[in-house]
């Protein structure tokens, strides 16, 4: 019998700006409801992040609230958010900067 999975509400965020670190990813996002698991991915050569995330809520009502904001702002930039179509659990075998 297989292991029961986890259930996790998730958004993918993309257009992050470069001077924005996960701590502060997740501190916006914790507005909407608790935030599980931040995931920024890292470029290995610059040292900067890829300019997205992906964001996994405890709950399906901080991913609905996430998703009804429009628009989202951070440090004047416009994130683009929506729901995510793959499982956080694919994202996993990275070895970038994963913040559980």
């Amino acid at each position: 019998m297989a292991a029961p999975t986890k259930k996790v509400f998730e958004i993918f965020v993309t257009r992050v700006p470069w001077t924005v670190a996960n701590r502060e990813i997740r501190e916006y996002f914790g507005q909407f409801g608790t935030v599980k698991r931040c995931k920024l991915l890292f470029d290995k050569d610059t040292g900067f992040h890829k300019g997205f995330c992906w964001i996994g809520f405890a709950t399906e009502e901080g991913l609905n609230n996430a998703l009804k904001k429009e628009p989202h702002l951070l440090e004047g930039a416009k994130l683009q958010v929506q729901r995510n179509r793959t499982s956080f659990v694919d994202h996993r075998s990275h070895r970038d900067n994963d913040d559980d």
